[in-house]
């Protein structure tokens, strides 16, 4: 093998190999400037219109993990139509490709060989939105993403669901200016 095409394999491999890295968790929180988050108190769930739920028991291990951390910062959860907030949320999984490079051999400079594979991942998404019902406004929304194992154990995903929606709450309510 020539060395340019050994140089040029060899930087193919590091780039898909970069590729492959798993990406951490990513959380990003919007709001409504000039609201005041002081006044809730309450919230009641709602569906989203359009939204994307997943089965049953997915559905309320996310409740519970939001219910949790709402109740955390002092909000009650209720059925009544005159809760302060309306929370709601969808879910997503979206597929891509992934490419994992294996090298085998010295480097660049020794002739070194590498193959690459490529699989098929899931990331999901969750996004989380509160509404204002004398507004009828969105006041609050987070959205995570995080790639899945479906091949984990149950309590592992509800843990890592735990941790994610802790990280997409970590900033609810917002420090007023």
């Amino acid at each position: 093998m020539k060395q340019g095409s050994r140089i040029l394999l060899q930087s193919m491999a590091i780039a898909f190999l970069a590729c492959s890295v798993v990406i951490a968790q990513d959380v990003r929180t919007n709001y409504m400037p000039g609201t005041n988050f002081a006044k809730y108190h309450s919230y009641k769930w709602v569906n989203i219109e359009g939204g994307q739920h997943p089965n049953q028991i997915a559905d309320a291990e996310i409740k519970q993990a939001v219910d949790s951390q709402l109740a955390a910062k002092g909000l009650t959860k209720t059925d009544s139509d005159q809760a302060d907030l309306y929370v709601g949320y969808q879910a997503a999984v979206d597929q891509e490709k992934q490419w994992n490079a294996y090298g085998m051999g010295g480097g660049v400079r020794w002739g070194g060989m590498a193959t690459a594979t490529q699989s098929t991942i899931s990331n999901g998404t969750l996004v989380l939105d509160m509404y204002d019902p004398s507004t009828k406004q969105l006041v609050w929304t987070a959205a995570g993403t995080k790639t899945l194992d479906p091949s984990s154990k149950p309590e592992k995903n509800q843990k890592n669901l735990d941790k994610a929606v802790a990280k997409m709450l970590k900033d609810f309510p917002p420090k007023q200016k």
